[in-house]
């Protein structure tokens, strides 16, 4: 399921957004925007590179390991042009 995100006005009367989880857990929070146009045009940005993007890991060498990452299905490689393949020949 895809996640949803809120625009809100922070505590400084400026437009930011976030990024919420089917389970209502918060994901992400921007920075702030200086109007609704600016924030959904950050928002566009955000779905076009995010499923894409790396992890640059910046963080201090010494600091705690978290669990590993949750991963998605696992998907096994077609066999092709093998003995006891049911593609034609």
């Amino acid at each position: 399921m895809a996640g949803t995100f809120e625009l809100f006005a922070d505590e400084d009367s400026r437009i930011r957004f976030r990024l919420v989880a089917p389970d209502g857990s918060v994901l992400a929070v921007s920075g702030q925007y200086p109007d609704k146009y600016h924030a959904a045009a950050a928002i566009e940005d955000v779905r076009e590179c995010a499923g894409t993007g790396l992890i640059t890991d910046l963080a201090p060498a010494g600091l705690a390991r978290a669990r590993p990452p949750r991963r998605g299905p696992q998907v096994r490689p077609l066999r092709t042009g093998k003995a006891g393949s049911l593609g034609a020949a």
